[in-house]
């Protein structure tokens, strides 16, 4: 048994040896967790909240150990019981959009001392988020911070409250830069609205530095009511890495849009630009797109790496039964073969990988993307531009006749394209592209559906991989894991007999998410004689799939749950990235 509130449970006498003894035995568990204990109903979460609470009040405990155990049970639901009793306030701060000129003139030192967090001022009082709100100690000396109005404390999630003060000390030690802005504003506005201020240079420069040393994929820029929010998305999911006044946000988006080549007075509709940077000794190309939102303009910037562009097919993350399969497709000399998954599954990075294994000299290799993402050598790349009719379709039929051998389209996204793809597939072409399609056989139903009759398909395709990103586990807190009774049982025909999980327990290396960097899951289904005559005459999905599993077709699924039991990935992710068929 593991974990603060077991423990307690224990040393109460609530849970007994011999419970979990009878525990263990009747669900052959080989670990007792507080969540199997509430699913065996040896007690209920209601009994939970008023043990927590009593335990809370004496500092047998703290409500940081409380959370450890929180994926556990409904710690939201808690925290608002535990508020309750003391007559509190419970607040998300996810949702609260809190006053950054208040933390200003604080001492933030003293804030992480204090575990404090203040949120905004009211007419009679001061919202203030603490991470232990029964310290006594820590709301007098915040109260003491504030001589003119009470302090109304604020419960909250203890991790939630240490995240912005960790943001406030990041934006504390670049003070000076903000008062510089700030100064460049005050004598220049003009010049600082058109973003030549060397200030709001130096702070861009901070923004990229900082997430592509975080391993960020993009940068999101969001003016709101009070702020302005910088987030940045590591590992598929986005994380806040900065919060300014709003004062910042006109130069911010005016120097971005000048180094973007983008209109910095066109604010009413959405544009897009590049630009590129070198930073910390290497170069970077950063997409940039603005949409106009209430309060502004959201800016994203996508970071793209110029390495990740020679990145080779066997190091892209495919298990090797896939990657074996997918690597014997590309060896065909003519035909379609498909990537599929959604949006950010790194279909793009596999498609890269693929031309570079198949770019040589004596090759003949012609692209079609929108935008061209990454410029490579021994390859011809055509970028689409609708404003002067150069679309995929038109792109392709030019393509045609420049004597190719491989066309890669970056996206197939109407009949029209497809059609040009599979005739070029049939009359001697391998042909390589995207489709979004949740799995690897919902592409021939796809194309079909496109108006593609299927004696075309079936005589054009040669394979079709799918794929998603999952997190992996960071190896510097990587700890074995169970996982609960009822994902076991769901999950049961994909495991093997003695399966051990992994997760990783939150460490400074991984910001304490537990997971560092991504892996692909992927299928890969193969088309031969067989499933050739079952897609010409129309076979069900559910026909192709019996066929396929026949022929050693490894699901999505099984393929994450592989990578689980490796200890690459945890289940969770698995779980969140694909579903059971």
């Amino acid at each position: 048994m593991a974990g603060k509130i077991l423990e307690l449970l224990q040393d109460a006498g609530v849970i007994t040896p011999e419970k979990i003894t009878l525990l263990q035995k009747v669900k052959r568990l080989k670990q007792i967790t507080l969540k199997s204990l509430i699913d065996n109903k040896l007690f209920n979460e209601e009994q939970l909240y008023p043990f927590l609470t009593e335990k809370l009040k004496s500092g047998l405990v703290t409500l940081e150990e409380i959370e450890e155990d929180s994926n556990q049970f409904n710690f939201k639901a808690f925290l608002k019981y535990f508020a309750k009793q003391l007559d509190y306030q419970f607040l998300d701060l996810d949702e609260v959009d809190f006053d950054l000129k208040l933390t200003a003139k604080l001492p933030i030192q003293k804030l992480e001392k204090f575990g404090a967090l203040p949120l905004k001022e009211e007419d009679l009082s001061v919202l203030v988020a603490f991470k232990d709100p029964v310290d006594i100690n820590a709301i007098e000396n915040v109260q003491r911070l504030f001589p003119r109005k009470p302090i109304n404390p604020i419960v909250a999630i203890p991790s939630q409250v240490k995240y912005h003060l960790d943001k406030l000390l990041l934006n504390d030690n670049i003070k000076g830069l903000i008062t510089e802005i700030r100064d460049e504003i005050s004598m220049s506005t003009s010049a600082v609205e058109a973003g030549e201020s060397s200030a709001i240079l130096k702070l861009i420069e901070l923004i990229l530095k900082t997430a592509i040393q975080a391993r960020a994929s993009d940068i999101h820029i969001e003016p709101t009511e009070n702020n302005c929010i910088v987030r940045s998305r590591i590992d598929g999911l986005l994380t806040e890495t900065f919060r300014f006044d709003k004062d910042i946000y006109p130069p911010l988006s005016s120097r971005l849009k000048l180094l973007s080549n983008l209109d910095i007075a066109e604010r009413r509709k959405p544009q897009d630009g590049r630009f590129s940077a070198t930073l910390m000794e290497k170069s970077f190309d950063f997409r940039v797109s603005t949409l106009p939102v209430m309060n502004g303009e959201s800016i994203v910037l996508r970071i793209l790496d110029k390495t990740k562009a020679m990145i080779k097919l066997e190091d892209a993350g495919m298990s090797p039964h896939n990657f074996d399969i997918f690597s014997k497709a590309l060896k065909v000399p003519y035909g379609i073969v498909l990537v599929t998954g959604p949006t950010g599954s790194g279909k793009t990075t596999t498609l890269y990988g693929a031309i570079n294994n198949l770019k040589s000299i004596d090759t003949k290799l012609i692209t079609v993307e929108d935008p061209v993402e990454y410029q490579m050598n021994l390859i011809q790349q055509v970028q689409v531009n609708p404003k002067v009719g150069l679309s995929f379709a038109s792109a392709l039929r030019s393509i045609l006749r420049q004597d190719p051998d491989i066309i890669m389209i970056g996206e197939i996204r109407d009949q029209e394209t497809l059609r040009i793809a599979i005739q070029a597939a049939l009359t001697g072409h391998l042909v390589l592209s995207t489709l979004h399609t949740n799995d690897a056989i919902s592409a021939i139903t796809r194309m079909a559906d496109m108006g593609i009759e299927p004696y075309l398909i079936s005589g054009s395709l040669i394979a079709v991989e799918a794929q998603r990103l999952v997190r992996k586990i960071c190896p510097h807190c990587k700890a074995p894991a169970d996982i609960p009774a009822h994902i076991y049982e769901e999950l049961e025909e994909y495991l093997p007999e003695e399966a051990t999980f992994f997760k990783g327990t939150g460490c400074k290396e991984c910001q304490g998410t537990g997971y560092q960097g991504r892996e692909m899951i992927s299928e890969v289904l193969r088309s031969n004689e067989t499933i050739s005559s079952m897609i010409a005459r129309e076979a069900s999905k559910k026909e192709i799939f019996e066929e396929a599993k026949r022929q050693g077709f490894v699901t999505m699924i099984q393929d994450g749950v592989n990578k689980a039991v490796e200890g690459k990935t945890t289940i969770d992710e698995v779980l969140r990235v694909a579903r059971l068929s």
